[in-house]
């Protein structure tokens, strides 16, 4: 009897690791893990796109592949109708020009997006509460197999 109840110990330790695992690698494919983004100083930019997709709060922001912050909210604007994204930029990127671009990426196989940024060579820096100007919408799939198919049956 005491045999089995060591084994069944064994196996419950087993299970609860595993669920733990489990969870950690959910929150980290998610992009829901805590991070140090929200903790560290940072400055906020905007940039307003005509599609976001699937690009949803707390997405990473990237510059060079590095992730430099990340996204703080999502809104949409009455006038334009156009989605306003609000950044959390880290305070140590504090280069980035007034001409710098935004562009929605698409990363890895489950397809989550994120921000990225490219510096530009304007002299002028952005501050705290200014506007990324020129910003690259979210490639859509569905609507390039829709357009591929439509200007394939133009051509027959």
């Amino acid at each position: 009897m005491d045999r089995n109840y060591k084994i069944e110990v064994l196996v419950g330790m087993f299970v609860i690791l595993g669920l733990v695992a489990f969870t950690f690698l959910a929150l980290r494919t998610s992009g829901l893990a805590v991070s140090d983004y929200g903790k560290s100083a940072s400055y906020h930019l905007y940039a307003a796109f005509d599609n976001i997709g699937g690009l949803r709060p707390r997405a990473k922001v990237t510059m060079a592949g590095v992730r430099i912050g990340s996204v703080s909210s999502i809104d949409i604007d009455r006038d334009s109708q156009q989605a306003v994204v609000k950044l959390n930029v880290n305070s140590n990127i504090n280069f980035l020009t007034t001409d710098t671009s935004a562009a929605i990426q698409t990363s890895g196989i489950l397809g989550e997006q994120y921000l990225e940024l490219v510096s530009g060579a304007d002299e002028e820096i952005l501050g705290d509460g200014d506007e990324i100007t020129f910003t690259q919408s979210a490639l859509i799939l569905e609507n390039l197999i829709s357009r591929f198919l439509f200007e394939r049956g133009k051509d027959e």
